[in-house]
């Protein structure tokens, strides 16, 4: 690892020390995986808490990752039961959605770090965040939680060649945003539908052995993305029954498979199509 990631990789770490003590917005995924990592190495177990929201809209494996994770880094851990869906502002599935989940994060870690004396609230944002559509980032800022890693400039690409180089094993996770994402904008947001997300992307990784994949809930049926190297492999007409199958006993009639494949975000093309407008 050449030298600008070493120093890179110092001012995250002299950020961190500077604030005492943190907890840490902890999804289980690479970025907060590499903030929590180096926040124990310079403050310490007892000076750093990860946060683990908890939730219908959060993959069921993710929250046992979270806490295979922290117990591997050696962090203290804790789980809080957030709201969102107690909000018309969230289920209605609004395009700044995300914002109305961060709030309700940051507001229940606020009560957090009161209760336990921590001096402030950490993420795992890295500055190629701050170039996508991320209304969270606004929830972030109105709780006055930090970002060390995008503080620091720091790529994604950098953050998991730092991770590599720490020997986390989220170095190569995919990316895994919350199952919400899956519902189009302006389609209300349910458990139920949630769950059928879940599920289905869970049969799609263990029946195709692909490490990532998304279903699109859109009402009456469920649009299904898969890597572009791999539609042709899943559409044939057995594994295509298969999935018929599977969706047809969870209550989904259709199924349609994306010919483009699996693109992160996609669902946010209207918002980008709307801004070229």
């Amino acid at each position: 690892m050449d030298q600008h990631l070493h120093d890179k990789l110092d001012k995250v770490r002299d950020a961190l020390r500077s604030m005492k003590s943190v907890a840490v917005a902890f999804s289980a995924g690479a970025d907060s995986t590499f903030v929590l990592r180096v926040a124990v190495d310079v403050l310490g177990r007892d000076n750093v808490l990860a946060v683990t929201g908890r939730s219908a809209s959060v993959p069921e494996a993710e929250l046992v990752e979270a806490a295979e994770l922290a117990e591997f880094i050696g962090a203290r851990h804790r789980f809080v039961d957030t709201d969102e869906f107690q909000k018309e502002a969230y289920t209605s599935n609004p395009t700044n959605r995300c914002y109305h989940c961060k709030t309700t994060l940051y507001s229940h870690m606020d009560q957090v770090v009161e209760s336990d004396g921590i001096k402030r609230i950490v993420n795992g944002t890295n500055i190629d965040d701050l170039g996508d559509y991320r209304p969270g980032l606004l929830a972030a800022s109105e709780h006055l939680v930090a970002s060390p890693v995008a503080d620091a400039g720091i790529t994604k690409s950098e953050l998991r060649t730092l991770s590599e180089y720490l020997g986390l094993p989220t170095f190569d996770k995919p990316a895994s945003p919350c199952l919400s994402s899956r519902v189009p904008y302006g389609q209300e947001v349910t458990r139920e539908k949630l769950l059928v997300i879940d599920r289905g992307e869970r049969f799609i990784k263990s029946e195709f052995g692909l490490r990532e994949c998304r279903v699109r809930h859109h009402e009456d049926f469920v649009r299904i993305e898969v890597p572009h190297a791999d539609v042709d492999s899943v559409s044939i007409p057995s594994n295509r029954n298969k999935l018929e199958a599977f969706f047809e006993s969870m209550g989904i009639k259709k199924i349609e498979i994306d010919p483009k494949g699996f693109r992160s975000g996609s669902l946010n093309e209207v918002i980008a199509f709307g801004k070229r407008q």
